[in-house]
């Protein structure tokens, strides 16, 4: 008999069909109940069968492609599965099935063509005959072909125990074989992502109306479905103002204003206000489009809106005849002008900007926001990983879920001030070095471990002062979605203790981006050495 561990996958697989019974039993129809039920039933090599068909791309196999060890007999365990209805056999197969299915020299005998036919001719020539079963299409055929007929309902079971339909069963397996750790988080018993049923079929009307939108564009009829759609969920409303925005975006792309104007009007997600503003722009509606800017420099969202509209504003009113108004002096970015030889191997401007300053003298490290972002992510481990209600669902959360959420800070405000003070006392440098060991290689959302080298971390710790450090962690704390990007590419380390500079690379015909051009006021409102290097080629 193999050893139970060559069943991993499925091992982790009954694990959250357990796990999706006990939290969320008053949630399930029944369908969804009555296949965990069953799923328990079958023999163990019917069980491994499906869930490693589960993990596969697409929803149709050739029997004689299937082939695992610990499984062995791939038709006997199959026998159950298509008894119960969960394989059906000689299914109807498409065109793109019968691509995906079998080989070029396969399908030019399928469809009667000398073998150097391109494949999509191929397919072409067989597009007329429509759907029908396999054996239709493939009498001689000496295989099976099997659909998995269970997908829908195990989708819903993914959801309900990830919280999210971006993660795939597969990682269960990836985090078993090692590959990826999470961090271990004590949550309640009744911790979970949704609350009742309807949360479960709002989530699942708004993906299915993200997959319309990415095959079929943005139809009209989408743009007032999703409009309408409603729910008490907070979470949901925002992936339906997420939505709203992705249309009137495709909207603008098709230069379809009207259509492009509802959808923003009906979102506030970040940013769609903005749009809004310059789809008014585009219609020659110049007042409305004032009065909205106007609104919106009062009252910015974000850094990032104040300093679209800072630029829009001028023209508008240029548009309307109105006088130009003075603007308040913003600090001043350091450049600096650098003429390079341009590489032959065509290594990146940042990288030659790198060997350029450590010839210098000084170590210098090509580390973009990672740097910073890292140690913040170190230090206030324990605020970011509070298993707070609504933060943690299940064992496999790469951080929190509220992550985005606008008062993700708030909530942990204590907190994060607790860590922050660490900075203050003069403990931080341990507690980060403490924490780098202890949690070395666990996904978390701020820690890029690959690029956070022990050697880099302590030259870090022994150059940035801790002044400096609370400066930059307070303005990621100010909002961070938007600030955790933007800072400068290079970090160059002096010699003695607090000797250091951030220096941001642009290469020919490269200009600043607004988060960039924040992060270096910012440091200059606050004495952190920052500059920016414009690069030439002698």
């Amino acid at each position: 008999m193999l050893p139970a561990h060559r069943y991993y996958y499925l091992h982790n697989f009954q694990r959250a069909l357990a796990w999706i019974a006990a939290r969320y039993d008053d949630l399930l129809d029944d369908a969804e109940r009555g296949f965990i039920a069953r799923f328990a039933e079958l023999p163990q090599p019917a069980q491994a069968l499906l869930v490693r068909l589960l993990t596969r791309k697409g929803d149709v196999f050739r029997s004689a492609k299937l082939a695992y060890e610990e499984i062995g007999d791939i038709p006997a365990a199959a026998a159950p599965l298509l008894a119960l209805g969960w394989l059906a056999a000689d299914p109807d197969l498409t065109t793109e099935d019968l691509g995906r299915l079998y080989t070029k020299a396969e399908l030019a005998t399928l469809a009667g063509v000398k073998p150097g036919v391109r494949k999509e001719a191929m397919l072409q020539a067989l597009q007329g005959a429509g759907p029908r079963p396999h054996r239709q299409w493939w009498p001689q055929a000496q295989e099976a072909v099997w659909q998995v007929r269970v997908a829908e309902i195990c989708q819903r079971l993914r959801l309900l125990f990830f919280g999210n339909l971006r993660q795939q069963w597969d990682e269960l397996v990836l985090t078993d074989l090692g590959i990826y750790q999470y961090e271990s988080v004590d949550f309640s018993h009744d911790s979970r992502a949704f609350r009742q049923r309807t949360d479960v079929e709002d989530y699942l009307r708004l993906h299915a109306w993200r997959e319309q939108l990415e095959a079929s564009g943005p139809q009209a009829d989408l743009l007032h479905a999703v409009s309408a759609a409603a729910s008490s969920n907070p979470w949901l409303m925002a992936r339906r103002a997420k939505l709203l925005m992705r249309i009137g975006q495709a909207c603008e792309r098709l230069r379809d204003w009207p259509q492009a104007e509802a959808a923003y009007a009906a979102s506030p997600y970040r940013g769609a206000r903005h749009r809004l503003m310059r789809v008014l722009e585009q219609q020659g509606r110049f007042e409305q489009a004032h009065a909205l800017a106007l609104a919106a420099a009062a009252q910015p969202e974000d850094e990032g809106e104040g300093q679209r509209v800072a630029r829009m504003l001028p023209r508008l009113r240029r548009q309307l005849g109105l006088a130009a108004q003075r603007k308040a002096p913003e600090p001043g970015i350091i450049e600096q002008a650098l003429c390079l030889t341009s590489s032959t191997e065509g290594a990146a401007v940042e990288v030659l900007a790198r060997d350029h300053y450590a010839r210098q003298g000084g170590s210098v490290h090509y580390v973009e926001s990672g740097l910073i972002n890292g140690l913040f992510g170190l230090l206030c481990w324990e605020a970011i990983f509070a298993p707070l209600p609504g933060a943690f669902f299940h064992p496999y959360q790469r951080g929190p879920a509220d992550l985005a959420a606008p008062d993700f800070v708030a909530r942990r405000a204590s907190l994060f001030e607790a860590c922050l003070a660490r900075l203050d006392d003069g403990s931080y440098a341990a507690r980060i070095r403490e924490r780098y060991q202890a949690k070395a290689g666990i996904q978390a959302p701020f820690v890029h471990w690959g690029m956070l080298q022990p050697a880099l971390l302590d030259e870090a710790l022994a150059c940035l002062p801790a002044a400096d450090l609370r400066r930059l962690f307070e303005r990621l704390l100010a909002d961070l979605g938007a600030h955790r990007s933007g800072l400068p590419d290079l970090i160059r380390f002096g010699p003695q203790p607090g000797q250091y500079e951030l220096i941001e690379v642009k290469g020919p015909g490269d200009r600043l981006q607004d988060n960039q051009i924040a992060w270096l006021r910012y440091c200059a409102r606050h004495g952190i050495p920052a500059r920016v290097c414009y690069v030439s080629w002698s």
